[in-house]
């Protein structure tokens, strides 16, 4: 199994709609955030008639015997509210009161602009090795609460802002069942995912404030010694029912890796083929849904110097992809116009 490619891929899986063109905080569709994969705590899903999910299932096949051992990983995002504080006064100390700040949508200190914004942290729990005749196993997790301050200082050294970084609370449950179907050989996994984190008075809250208490972009990676994932877009006849059989609920599981190999599965909540990849044209994550890079590339080269500067402020992911396009060499542009793929088999078959 080629790890890098699976985390290549896992990861583009992760920061799917992290940040959408035109990379702005200030641009509506980045105020309203939307994310694949966001597990929200189960009262507010029940606020909201389960139009927020709380939970993720992932089926698949796996044959092996006693020798057998897989492991499995969650991964989510964990959001960061980003709130930017004005000082009345310049101090030469950070205030020990939160209330000594005003609270604005962004200040300009030092030349560099400071923007509102939902960071993320990326979290993965990993449940120990299992074996093919441990019918359970549940665990919980948990992600507690932290605030930090961040000075900001001007050209003199005087603290005339802040930021304040505020990660709430995440508990959430993974559950793992197996089941063997068909014969000996072949069994049944299911993985649940579940937020359980206590979330006071859902019915009263915004969205907003449930995502900060959310598992976001969740997926699962499933890997395998001595063992064989069943493809469940080509399956052997004989297994076809079983495939049918599965129930997978907010998540598609895929085999991931190098073509062919077996000991891999990737389910995330975006729908993708077996053995997915990234383009070799691709020199980095654009974040935006269904990318297009040299489309999302040329838009990036016309933004107007004011434009990137807003960009820049939204965080060091969106910073350091604006400085990856800005310092593309010409020649990694012209790859991105396209290639004939296939030509050689191609002229073969018309002999």
């Amino acid at each position: 199994m080629d790890l890098e490619l699976v985390k290549k891929i896992a990861d583009a899986v992760l920061y799917e709609g992290y940040m959408l063109y035109p990379y702005r905080a200030s641009s509506v569709k980045n105020r309203q955030r939307f994310n694949w994969g966001a597990l929200a705590p189960e009262s507010y899903s029940a606020a909201t008639k389960g139009t927020e999910a709380f939970s993720m299932q992932t089926e698949c096949l796996l044959k092996g015997d006693e020798k057998t051992t897989f492991d499995v990983k969650v991964r989510f995002l964990h959001l960061v509210s980003r709130e930017i504080g004005k000082l009345e006064n310049a101090r030469d100390e950070l205030p020990e009161d939160f209330a000594d700040f005003e609270v604005v949508p962004s200040l300009e200190v030092g030349g560099h602009l400071h923007h509102a914004w939902q960071e993320a942290v990326e979290r993965e729990v990993d449940l120990p090795t299992l074996k093919l005749n441990q019918i359970s196993e549940i665990q919980r997790f948990t992600f507690p609460t932290t605030r930090t301050l961040e000075p900001l200082p001007d050209e003199n050294g005087k603290i005339v802002g802040v930021i304040v970084r505020t990660q709430q609370e995440i508990v959430g449950e993974i559950e793992s069942h197996i089941h063997n179907v068909v014969n000996s050989d072949v069994y049944k996994l299911t993985v649940i995912i579940k937020n359980q984190t206590d979330f006071e008075n859902a019915d009263e809250q915004s969205r907003d404030d449930a995502l900060n208490h959310s598992l976001v972009s969740t997926h699962t990676i499933l890997t395998a010694k001595n063992g064989e994932f069943i493809s469940l877009l080509e399956t052997p006849d004989e297994l076809s029912e079983a495939v049918a059989a599965l129930e997978n609920i907010k998540t598609y599981p895929v085999l991931a890796g190098d073509e062919g190999e077996t000991d891999c599965l990737l389910s995330s909540p975006i729908i993708l083929y077996d053995y997915p990849q990234i383009a070799a044209e691709s020199q980095g994550d654009l974040f935006d849904g269904g990318e297009i890079d040299e489309i999302l590339t040329l838009r990036i080269m016309t933004l107007t110097d004011d434009e990137k500067r807003e960009m820049r402020s939204v965080d060091d992911r969106v910073r350091q992809l604006l400085e990856r396009t800005e310092n593309m060499p010409e020649e990694q542009l012209m790859k991105m116009h396209g290639g004939m793929k296939g030509v050689a088999k191609a002229a073969k078959e018309t002999e």
